[in-house]
């Protein structure tokens, strides 16, 4: 929204204290020092993602209701929690945890192909990854075995 040419958020800043929340509602777990306690120059969350990929954020002591500058608050919206403004206050609000969606590569279904393999095609055989990457296990295997029967 715009009024007289600078931008109006319709929310209201994030603060330690809502932070936490977030990470609460959301179900990420508070990370432990190494003896079992709790460290205490931050509150550090950490959540599990079903790509495979895991988020972190940080809270500094004490958390309380410091509000968090503009460019700090949208670098842990977007880099610690990968979530938008609407999405963090309905999840502090209401409790509903945000859907993510994957940033990460998605993982094909299929066997992967040893390293040995995929190096020696691309050194011996002068495939590309590319080439390399649509094939399956036994394609490679197969293709390899093909080079050597050649020499």
């Amino acid at each position: 929204m715009a009024d007289g040419g600078r931008t109006v958020n319709r929310y209201a800043p994030g603060s330690k204290k809502t932070h936490e929340m977030f990470c609460c509602n959301d179900e990420w777990k508070l990370l432990r020092n190494a003896t079992g306690g709790v460290v205490g120059h931050h509150r550090t969350w950490e959540l599990s993602l079903t790509d495979g990929r895991v988020l972190r954020t940080r809270i500094s002591r004490p958390v309380d209701n410091t509000d968090y500058g503009a460019s700090m608050w949208r670098h842990i919206l977007k880099e610690q929690l990968e979530v938008s403004e609407e999405q963090f206050w309905s999840c502090v609000n209401d409790k509903k945890r945000p859907a993510r969606t994957s940033g990460a590569v998605t993982i094909p279904d299929k066997e992967p192909i040893p390293l040995g393999v995929v190096e020696k095609l691309i050194r011996l055989v002068r495939l590309s990854p590319e080439e390399i990457e649509h094939m399956t296990k036994a394609q490679a295997v197969a293709r390899l075995d093909q080079f050597w029967a050649e020499q």
